[in-house]
């Protein structure tokens, strides 16, 4: 038996999204967020599926924990002193040293910028 459509291979159709016409051949199916929505599109206004829609779609395993964590027993030493505390690092953004009124001593502001300005030769050949 016979296909109950014609081939439809002279058919004009108008893009859902523009308005413009093309042969239906040229149309191609909208897919959103892995549906086909049953929109027909012209090439310039077709896209494809956008990936980020699609988050929380499929599960994702990435683990954020530690096995057998162990507290910081030198959060609140002072890491300048030669003791190695974990709040020896300085940041560097506004305020910068300790941030907090707790955090003066044991991260104080010794961070001092530093610039030049020089000059830059160019040469063709």
């Amino acid at each position: 038996m016979g296909s109950r459509f014609s081939s439809g291979k002279n058919a004009i159709a108008e893009c859902d999204r523009c308005g413009f016409r093309y042969k239906l051949k040229q149309l191609k199916e909208l897919v959103i967020k892995t549906k086909n929505v049953n929109i027909l599109v012209c090439p310039e206004c077709w896209e494809p599926d956008q990936p980020q829609l699609q988050l929380g779609m499929y599960p994702v395993d990435d683990p954020q924990a530690v096995r057998n964590p162990r507290p910081d027993t030198s959060y609140f030493e002072d890491g300048n002193n030669g003791a190695g505390g974990s709040r020896m690092i300085q940041w560097g953004w506004n305020p910068v040293g300790g941030a907090r009124s707790y955090d003066v001593g044991l991260t104080p502001n010794t961070l001092a910028p530093a610039g030049e300005v020089g000059t830059v030769t160019v040469v063709t050949t």
